[in-house]
């Protein structure tokens, strides 16, 4: 056994937790469809592809639209 384990000590955030689990048991299936809903995006690879392709370079100084020396 280590000696920094403490296994018998869980912490007021855990308890609450649990708690608040236990008490709403669709409150995880609720976090997961607000994680799909926000998160779980279905990339089209084809339309990141083509607008990885028509990307044009940047200038080496952006503001600079033509040569100030002639």
């Amino acid at each position: 056994m280590s000696f920094f384990s403490r296994p018998h000590y869980v912490s007021p955030a855990t308890t609450f937790i649990n708690n608040l689990k236990a008490a709403n048991p669709e409150m995880e299936a609720q976090q997961r469809a607000g994680r799909e809903l926000l998160w779980d995006k279905h990339i089209n690879t084809e339309s990141r592809d083509q607008a990885q392709a028509a990307q044009v370079a940047q200038k080496p100084y952006v503001y600079q639209t033509k040569s100030n020396l002639v």
